[in-house]
């Protein structure tokens, strides 16, 4: 198994085992140039898309064009062909994030592929990964996760994204708690650096107890 990262603003992975090659995410817009010559390059089977965010989607219509099969999670699937436009960004901009969205290049129906987890892709399972988006999902193989927006790899650790960015910020840190649960040796994020499971664990707890201080305090009021 052979994993290389190609940082285009979000982190692109190169996955290549005895299955097949994969490639995971598709950078932002600016270095949709780049990404295709990753493509060409790399040769992959398919593009897989961990969640609809244009910062990981910019090149994916030049994978649809070169003909590559384009797979994500169904609920994703309306946001990347253009029949809905929500984007978190920039936070509290509700109209900018549309307006961010239509402008958006966007991926044909005919070339998207619904995965769903459990499902074996190249070799690796399909993760459900929900908070950040409601259909986000990883791939695991080998105690190796790419965790999308699941988590931020920060100089000090682990991070979340900011609760502006995620659908439901509460489903975030549980899908933190169930990443923390599993048998990893490295995760790796859709932005940042790769993370330890000790830094996974960490973050964790750490969420964990600041959620149920909230949730304790919300049924005392």
């Amino acid at each position: 198994m052979n994993i290389a990262v190609h940082k285009l603003y979000a982190n692109v992975y190169l996955l290549e085992t005895s299955e097949g090659r994969l490639v995971v995410d598709a950078g932002a817009l600016p270095h949709a140039a780049r990404f295709a010559r990753l493509l060409r390059e790399f040769q992959p089977d398919a593009l897989l898309l961990t969640h609809h965010h244009v910062d990981h989607t910019g090149g994916a219509f030049i994978a649809a064009r070169l003909g590559l099969p384009v797979l994500a999670h169904p609920l994703e699937h309306p946001f990347l062909t253009g029949k809905e436009h929500r984007l978190p960004y920039p936070a509290g901009r509700p109209e900018l994030g549309q307006l961010v969205s239509r402008l958006h290049p966007k991926v044909p129906p005919s070339a998207l592929h619904a995965v769903y987890p459990g499902e074996q892709v190249r070799g690796w399972e399909v993760l459900a990964l929900p908070g950040h988006t409601h259909g986000q999902i990883g791939l695991l193989r080998d105690g190796v996760l790419l965790a999308g927006d699941a988590l931020i790899g920060g100089r000090d650790g682990a991070h979340l994204p900011r609760a502006a960015y995620n659908d439901d910020p509460d489903r975030t840190v549980h899908t933190l708690q169930a990443i923390a649960t599993l048998d990893l040796r490295a995760v790796l994020p859709g932005h940042g650096r790769a993370l330890t499971p000790e830094q996974v664990r960490r973050r964790a707890t750490r969420d964990r107890d600041v959620l149920l201080a909230r949730h304790v305090t919300s049924n005392l009021g």
